[in-house]
Protein backbone atom coordinates (compact mmCIF):
# COMPACT_ATOMS: atom_id res chain seq x y z
CA UNK A 1 0.00 0.00 0.00
CA UNK A 2 1.24 3.44 -0.93
CA UNK A 3 1.18 6.57 1.12
CA UNK A 4 0.19 9.18 -1.44
CA UNK A 5 -2.74 8.82 -3.81
CA UNK A 6 -1.59 8.78 -7.45
CA UNK A 7 -3.06 11.14 -10.01
CA UNK A 8 -5.34 10.04 -12.80
CA UNK A 9 -7.22 7.21 -11.09
CA UNK A 10 -10.72 6.59 -12.34
CA UNK A 11 -13.56 7.93 -10.19
CA UNK A 12 -14.90 4.42 -9.51
CA UNK A 13 -11.75 3.52 -7.58
CA UNK A 14 -12.41 4.23 -3.90
CA UNK A 15 -9.35 5.65 -2.17
CA UNK A 16 -9.17 4.93 1.54
CA UNK A 17 -6.86 6.79 3.90
CA UNK A 18 -5.63 4.47 6.65
CA UNK A 19 -4.59 6.98 9.29
CA UNK A 20 -2.25 5.88 12.07
CA UNK A 21 1.34 4.99 12.83
CA UNK A 22 1.83 1.65 11.12
CA UNK A 23 3.53 -0.93 13.31
CA UNK A 24 4.13 -4.66 13.16
CA UNK A 25 3.35 -4.71 16.88
CA UNK A 26 -0.27 -3.69 16.23
CA UNK A 27 -2.20 -6.80 15.27
CA UNK A 28 -4.96 -4.95 13.47
CA UNK A 29 -2.43 -3.27 11.15
CA UNK A 30 -1.22 -6.67 9.97
CA UNK A 31 -4.79 -7.82 9.28
CA UNK A 32 -6.01 -4.90 7.23
CA UNK A 33 -4.34 -5.69 3.85
CA UNK A 34 -5.96 -9.14 3.75
CA UNK A 35 -9.34 -7.69 4.72
CA UNK A 36 -9.17 -5.15 1.90
CA UNK A 37 -8.12 -7.86 -0.55
CA UNK A 38 -11.14 -9.90 0.54
CA UNK A 39 -13.42 -6.92 -0.11
CA UNK A 40 -12.01 -6.65 -3.63
CA UNK A 41 -12.26 -10.36 -4.40
CA UNK A 42 -15.41 -11.38 -2.52
CA UNK A 43 -17.46 -8.18 -2.75
CA UNK A 44 -16.16 -6.70 -5.99
CA UNK A 45 -15.30 -3.37 -4.34
CA UNK A 46 -12.57 -1.46 -6.17
CA UNK A 47 -10.40 -0.11 -3.35
CA UNK A 48 -7.02 1.55 -3.08
CA UNK A 49 -5.67 2.12 0.41
CA UNK A 50 -2.91 4.50 1.48
CA UNK A 51 -1.26 4.58 4.89
CA UNK A 52 -1.05 8.09 6.34
CA UNK A 53 1.18 8.49 9.43
CA UNK A 54 -0.40 10.64 12.12
CA UNK A 55 2.23 13.36 11.63
CA UNK A 56 1.21 13.67 7.96
CA UNK A 57 -2.54 13.62 8.57
CA UNK A 58 -2.70 17.42 8.63
CA UNK A 59 -2.49 17.22 4.85
CA UNK A 60 -5.67 17.70 2.81
CA UNK A 61 -7.56 14.38 2.83
CA UNK A 62 -10.51 15.54 0.76
CA UNK A 63 -9.16 13.62 -2.25
CA UNK A 64 -9.93 10.39 -0.44
CA UNK A 65 -13.24 8.54 -0.44
CA UNK A 66 -12.97 7.26 3.13
CA UNK A 67 -10.90 7.85 6.24
CA UNK A 68 -10.23 5.03 8.70
CA UNK A 69 -8.42 6.07 11.89
CA UNK A 70 -6.76 2.91 13.11
CA UNK A 71 -5.78 1.60 16.55
CA UNK A 72 -2.28 2.21 17.82
CA UNK A 73 -2.49 5.08 20.30
CA UNK A 74 -0.79 7.01 21.68
CA UNK A 75 -0.26 8.41 18.20
CA UNK A 76 2.88 10.34 17.36
CA UNK A 77 0.70 13.35 16.49
CA UNK A 78 -2.57 13.86 18.31
CA UNK A 79 -3.19 17.00 16.26
CA UNK A 80 -2.76 15.08 13.01
CA UNK A 81 -5.30 12.46 14.05
CA UNK A 82 -7.79 15.14 15.09
CA UNK A 83 -7.26 17.00 11.80
CA UNK A 84 -8.04 13.82 9.82
CA UNK A 85 -11.22 13.19 11.79
CA UNK A 86 -12.34 16.79 11.44
CA UNK A 87 -11.73 16.73 7.69
CA UNK A 88 -13.87 13.61 7.28
CA UNK A 89 -16.61 14.95 9.53
CA UNK A 90 -16.84 18.39 7.94
CA UNK A 91 -16.37 17.23 4.33
CA UNK A 92 -18.86 14.38 4.43
CA UNK A 93 -16.18 11.78 3.74
CA UNK A 94 -17.08 8.29 5.03
CA UNK A 95 -15.30 7.74 8.33
CA UNK A 96 -14.54 4.77 10.56
CA UNK A 97 -12.62 5.00 13.81
CA UNK A 98 -11.71 1.86 15.74
CA UNK A 99 -10.26 1.70 19.26
CA UNK A 100 -8.00 4.78 19.40
CA UNK A 101 -9.92 6.13 16.41
CA UNK A 102 -13.15 5.94 18.43
CA UNK A 103 -11.55 7.71 21.38
CA UNK A 104 -10.16 10.52 19.26
CA UNK A 105 -13.43 10.92 17.34
CA UNK A 106 -15.07 11.82 20.65
CA UNK A 107 -12.21 14.16 21.49
CA UNK A 108 -12.40 15.94 18.12
CA UNK A 109 -16.16 16.34 18.50
CA UNK A 110 -15.84 17.73 22.01
CA UNK A 111 -13.32 20.34 20.91
CA UNK A 112 -14.64 21.42 17.54
CA UNK A 113 -18.40 20.90 17.84
CA UNK A 114 -19.07 21.24 21.57
CA UNK A 115 -16.59 24.08 21.97
CA UNK A 116 -14.60 22.46 24.75
CA UNK A 117 -11.16 23.75 23.82
CA UNK A 118 -9.53 22.17 26.87
CA UNK A 119 -10.99 18.72 26.21
CA UNK A 120 -8.29 16.04 26.23
CA UNK A 121 -7.36 12.38 26.29
CA UNK A 122 -5.85 11.04 29.51
CA UNK A 123 -3.39 8.84 27.61
CA UNK A 124 -1.95 11.88 25.86
CA UNK A 125 -2.15 14.18 28.92
CA UNK A 126 -1.87 12.05 32.08
CA UNK A 127 -2.35 14.97 34.51
CA UNK A 128 -5.53 16.16 32.78
CA UNK A 129 -8.31 17.26 35.14
CA UNK A 130 -11.36 15.01 35.10
CA UNK A 131 -13.56 17.91 34.06
CA UNK A 132 -11.53 18.17 30.84
CA UNK A 133 -10.90 14.46 30.19
CA UNK A 134 -13.21 13.18 27.47
CA UNK A 135 -11.33 9.86 27.43
CA UNK A 136 -10.17 8.29 30.70
CA UNK A 137 -8.42 5.08 31.82
CA UNK A 138 -10.61 2.02 32.21
CA UNK A 139 -10.99 0.65 35.72
CA UNK A 140 -10.29 -2.77 34.21
CA UNK A 141 -8.25 -3.13 31.02
CA UNK A 142 -10.02 -4.49 27.93
CA UNK A 143 -6.81 -5.77 26.35
CA UNK A 144 -7.65 -9.20 24.95
CA UNK A 145 -11.25 -8.97 26.14
CA UNK A 146 -14.21 -10.30 24.15
CA UNK A 147 -17.84 -9.49 24.82
CA UNK A 148 -21.22 -8.68 23.35
CA UNK A 149 -22.37 -5.23 22.29
CA UNK A 150 -26.09 -4.35 22.22
CA UNK A 151 -26.89 -2.09 19.27
CA UNK A 152 -29.65 0.52 19.08
CA UNK A 153 -32.46 -0.59 16.74
CA UNK A 154 -32.62 1.52 13.59
CA UNK A 155 -29.11 2.93 13.98
CA UNK A 156 -26.59 2.79 11.14
CA UNK A 157 -24.63 0.16 13.07
CA UNK A 158 -27.73 -2.02 13.42
CA UNK A 159 -28.56 -1.63 9.73
CA UNK A 160 -25.05 -2.65 8.70
CA UNK A 161 -24.97 -5.59 11.09
CA UNK A 162 -28.50 -6.75 10.36
CA UNK A 163 -28.76 -7.47 14.07
CA UNK A 164 -29.09 -5.75 17.43
CA UNK A 165 -26.24 -7.63 19.08
CA UNK A 166 -22.69 -8.25 17.91
CA UNK A 167 -19.59 -9.93 19.34
CA UNK A 168 -16.70 -7.55 20.00
CA UNK A 169 -12.97 -7.91 20.48
CA UNK A 170 -11.02 -5.25 22.34
CA UNK A 171 -7.43 -4.20 22.89
CA UNK A 172 -7.65 -0.98 24.86
CA UNK A 173 -7.12 0.66 28.22
CA UNK A 174 -9.16 3.85 27.70
CA UNK A 175 -12.85 4.67 27.23
CA UNK A 176 -15.25 7.65 27.23
CA UNK A 177 -15.62 9.65 30.43
CA UNK A 178 -19.30 9.22 31.43
CA UNK A 179 -19.52 12.79 32.70
CA UNK A 180 -19.21 14.17 29.14
CA UNK A 181 -21.61 11.87 27.31
CA UNK A 182 -24.67 14.11 27.71
CA UNK A 183 -22.76 17.08 26.29
CA UNK A 184 -21.71 15.06 23.24
CA UNK A 185 -25.28 13.80 22.77
CA UNK A 186 -26.69 17.32 23.05
CA UNK A 187 -24.56 18.39 20.10
CA UNK A 188 -25.62 15.50 17.86
CA UNK A 189 -23.33 12.55 18.53
CA UNK A 190 -25.37 9.35 18.95
CA UNK A 191 -24.19 6.47 21.13
CA UNK A 192 -25.66 3.40 19.52
CA UNK A 193 -23.87 0.46 21.12
CA UNK A 194 -23.24 -0.55 24.73
CA UNK A 195 -21.68 -3.53 26.47
CA UNK A 196 -23.44 -5.69 29.05
CA UNK A 197 -22.66 -3.11 31.75
CA UNK A 198 -24.20 -0.29 29.70
CA UNK A 199 -20.85 1.29 28.81
CA UNK A 200 -20.68 3.09 25.46
CA UNK A 201 -18.97 1.12 22.71
CA UNK A 202 -20.31 2.60 19.42
CA UNK A 203 -20.80 6.21 18.34
CA UNK A 204 -22.16 7.64 15.10
CA UNK A 205 -23.35 10.86 13.49
CA UNK A 206 -26.85 10.28 12.10
CA UNK A 207 -26.73 13.29 9.76
CA UNK A 208 -23.38 12.36 8.19
CA UNK A 209 -23.20 10.17 5.06
CA UNK A 210 -21.16 7.62 7.05
CA UNK A 211 -19.52 8.43 10.39
CA UNK A 212 -19.08 5.47 12.71
CA UNK A 213 -16.67 4.70 15.54
CA UNK A 214 -16.24 1.66 17.78
CA UNK A 215 -14.18 1.14 20.89
CA UNK A 216 -13.84 -2.50 19.87
CA UNK A 217 -11.81 -3.59 16.85
CA UNK A 218 -13.97 -5.15 14.11
CA UNK A 219 -10.78 -5.80 12.11
CA UNK A 220 -9.93 -8.52 14.67
CA UNK A 221 -13.17 -10.39 14.03
CA UNK A 222 -12.98 -13.90 12.58
CA UNK A 223 -9.89 -15.41 10.97
CA UNK A 224 -8.95 -12.35 8.94
CA UNK A 225 -10.16 -13.68 5.58
CA UNK A 226 -13.48 -11.81 5.48
CA UNK A 227 -14.19 -8.23 6.50
CA UNK A 228 -16.51 -7.45 9.39
CA UNK A 229 -19.84 -5.97 8.28
CA UNK A 230 -18.95 -2.54 9.68
CA UNK A 231 -15.77 -2.49 7.59
CA UNK A 232 -17.71 -3.67 4.57
CA UNK A 233 -20.09 -0.78 5.23
CA UNK A 234 -17.22 1.70 5.15
CA UNK A 235 -15.90 0.20 1.91
CA UNK A 236 -19.31 0.40 0.22
CA UNK A 237 -19.74 3.99 1.40
CA UNK A 238 -16.30 4.78 -0.05
CA UNK A 239 -17.24 3.31 -3.43
CA UNK A 240 -20.48 5.33 -3.42
CA UNK A 241 -18.47 8.45 -2.60
CA UNK A 242 -16.04 7.76 -5.45
CA UNK A 243 -18.88 7.25 -7.93
CA UNK A 244 -20.49 10.53 -6.90
CA UNK A 245 -17.36 12.57 -7.69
Amino acid sequence: MNRTAPAGRGPAVARIALVGDRSEAVRSHARIPALLDALRLRDGLDLDAYWIPSADAHEDLTGFDAVWVLPGSPYRSESGILAAIRSARESGIPFLGTCGGFQHALLEFARNVCGRDRAGHAENTPDLADEDAVVVPLACSLVGHEGIVDVTPGSRAAQLLGAERTPARYHCNYAPNPRHLDLLRAHGLAFTGTDDAGEVRIAELPDHPFFLATLFQPELDGDGTRAHLLITGLARAAVDHARAR
